[in-house]
């Protein structure tokens, strides 16, 4: 068993402390939030009162932020986890961000002899909580080989990509099926509603045709419903979607259906669903429709 660290613990980081401490790690972790905060000790967990404490008591530290930003400033900012960090504690970065950020943070570790995993997680925070989704794994593959067990308590399937970079890069091209999979769905489902269809039915027999997806499995059934308890926030996946932009523009990639389904999201943002699982794009639609 191991001392494991999360810098992080909103719903993708509170899963994570979920299943390490379900495995039988302990785990210490430090959030902004109080209240994720006591959630962590309430699972049995120790809290600290910043990413350096975190790092003085964990044998590795995952770092699990909303944004570009806070992942710079927590790994190499002036009192980041660059500066306390030991040769044998990795830093396990899992927070979707791009992969220039992924190898600049890469490099300055190595500088220092330190060591450094790319490590986004594939899957809502909903399915990590149920063992459920990959770990996309960009390091040395001595490193891998040697944490994997670790992150195996996570979710059971880890899949070595390369160095770090082209596991965030997979990453984003995982999200990009999420966000076209996702909007997909909620034009489906709402066509199906404009046509007086069952809208439970509808939803299970085309979860059981050729016309499903994960996406549609997933989250079908919030939209069905018309209720969006966010496992994957709105705001948040609109930085993942801005993020597969740039990296597709950086490779030369068209990706027509990503830029439509933004533009839907945005929508969806703008009318105040920021908060609510992406899922709410359904919104958009029904605000939409044309006439025959």
């Amino acid at each position: 068993m191991a001392t494991v660290g999360i810098v992080g613990l909103g719903l993708l980081g509170g899963a994570i402390a979920g299943r390490f401490r379900a495995a039988g790690h302990a785990v210490v972790g430090h959030d902004v939030a109080p209240g994720r905060l006591a959630a962590l000790t309430a699972l049995g967990g120790r809290a600290a009162a910043s990413p350096a404490a975190v790092a003085r008591e964990a044998e590795a530290i995952c770092t699990v932020l909303p944004s570009l930003a806070a992942v710079e400033d927590v790994i190499l900012g002036p009192a980041g986890l660059i500066t306390v960090v030991r040769p044998d504690q990795p830093v396990i970065q899992m927070s979707t961000i791009s992969p220039t950020l992924t190898e600049k943070c890469a490099a300055a570790l190595a500088t220092r002899g330190l060591a450094f995993i790319d490590c986004p997680v594939s899957g809502t925070s909903g399915m990590v909580a149920r063992g459920d989704g990959i770990l996309f794994i960009g390091a040395d593959r001595a490193l891998y080989d040697r944490w994997r067990p670790i992150l195996e308590a996570i979710v059971p399937r880890t899949v070595h990509i390369g160095r770090p970079g082209q596991a965030m890069a997979l990453k984003l091209i995982a999200n990009l099926l999420v966000g076209v999979h996702s909007a997909a769905a909620a034009e489906a489902l709402d066509m199906a509603r404009r046509a007086g269809l069952d809208l439970p039915l509808a939803l299970d027999v085309l979860s059981q045709s050729a016309a499903t997806s994960r996406m549609l499995e997933v989250r079908g059934p919030m939209m069905v419903r018309g209720e969006f308890p966010a496992q994957m926030k709105l705001d948040l996946f609109m930085k993942d979607l801005h993020l597969i932009q740039e990296a597709a523009a950086a490779v030369g990639a068209a990706v027509p259906l990503t830029d439509t389904s933004e533009r839907l999201y945005t929508a969806a943002m703008e009318a105040g669903h920021a908060s609510e699982d992406l899922a709410v794009v359904v919104r958009s639609l029904s605000q939409r429709g044309g006439h025959r």
